[in-house]
């Protein structure tokens, strides 16, 4: 069948939106027709390289929520007609890892930004011929999209698709870092670096787990000011003061229990300025992306092992999908985790360069493109 997506045809270049051909579902794969999807700085990272090489053309977009159009073979857990929302983080539910309870590194995920389906072959064609890669099996800048049944969870109908459409990424990602990797406990002090769509909802997870402290750190005022309508009890602006000095002074020397970096683009000296704003015995959380190339963190290993500090990284935050994201919805249902908040603005499909262009400028906290049949 034919579809409108927005293409990437190689690093440093702008999407095009245009007409592709879209596959019939293969055994237990469904297809899509989605009514929104987020515009995530992870999806950008193809834009910039810092992936490294990827198969190109390639269909963007992680986070996305829509109804299935049909189904193919060996596929029980949904139907034409489901509402359903896309986790860019497949769980099969049988390999090591999800038998672990670590599903958010099921081993279907293993070659996720690729570009191919987990079999290794595309469902996606440009009109020239070419086969064309979802980004993390799922390709949500397309308006209908073939993705492994393990990558989606169903959705209550009353639930608007294009607000929780960004549940499938950010809100886990974020939340998740703080609640499961960071354990936060009521009563700590946590600093998050970077106020965009993960780390905003890495400010939600620590106050909603009782943290007494909540700090948020960015370059950009408006981020820090929506930080603190969400949970943030102090906010930092790095061009105007040290994060480091300023946690440490405001825990009277001691330091952050925890510390959450959700910067887009995470540099080696980001770890390090973490790492000296942390207690003795504190945890820096690794949640953002770092260029593929960057082979080192500065951290000293001699604090690391005098002050039995911790640095860790964290994929999905550590969240569950089949456990953890029904979780999260219930939250956001019951009031006590804000989502439609996070949505800035929203876009057309052909909008979708000035989107990420708003994310540059720092003008958006989650921008959403919206598609024409849902608005």
């Amino acid at each position: 069948m034919k579809s409108r997506a927005a293409v990437l045809y190689g690093e440093n270049q702008e999407f095009k939106v245009e007409e592709i051909e879209v596959d019939e579902p293969k055994e237990n794969e469904v297809l899509v027709h989605l009514a929104a999807t987020g515009l995530c700085h992870s999806d950008y990272h193809m834009v910039t390289g810092e992936y490294g090489p990827l198969h190109f053309p390639m269909i963007g977009g992680h986070e996305g929520a829509g109804v299935i159009e049909s189904v193919g073979p060996g596929v029980t857990r949904v139907k034409p007609g489901d509402h359903v929302l896309l986790t860019f983080i497949p769980s099969c539910g049988r390999c090591r890892f999800c038998s672990m309870g670590l599903g958010f590194l099921c081993d279907m995920g293993a070659n996720l930004i690729a570009g191919p389906q987990p079999d290794g072959t595309f469902r996606m064609h440009t009109t020239d011929g070419q086969d064309a890669g979802q980004f993390c099996h799922l390709g949500t800048f397309s308006e209908y999209t073939i993705v492994p049944e393990a990558s989606i969870v169903p959705l209550d109908e009353d639930m608007p698709m294009d607000r929780v459409c960004i549940v499938g990424c950010c809100v886990p990602t974020g939340f998740g870092s703080a609640v499961n990797k960071a354990n936060v406990q009521p009563g700590e002090t946590v600093v998050v670096f970077g106020i965009g769509g993960v780390g905003i909802n890495a400010v939600q997870g620590a106050a909603v787990k009782g943290a007494a402290r909540v700090v948020a750190v960015d370059p950009v005022d408006f981020k820090l000011e929506t930080a603190e309508e969400l949970g943030a009890t102090h906010t930092i602006n790095p061009n105007r003061e040290d994060p480091a000095e300023k946690v440490v002074e405001l825990t009277n020397g001691v330091g952050a229990d925890k510390a959450i970096i959700t910067i887009d683009n995470v540099m080696p000296e980001h770890v390090g300025q973490a790492f000296s704003a942390i207690r003795k015995g504190g945890r820096v959380v690794v949640t953002g992306v770092a260029n593929a190339r960057h082979q080192h963190i500065d951290v000293s290993p001699f604090e690391l092992t005098l002050f039995a500090k911790e640095v860790v990284g964290s994929m999905y935050g550590d969240s569950n999908v089949y456990a953890d994201l029904p979780r999260y919805l219930g939250l956001y249902r019951a009031g006590k985790l804000k989502v439609d908040e996070l949505t800035t603005r929203t876009y057309s499909h052909d909008e979708i360069n000035q989107g990420y262009q708003d994310m540059l400028d720092g003008k958006n906290i989650r921008g959403v493109i919206v598609y024409d049949w849902a608005r």
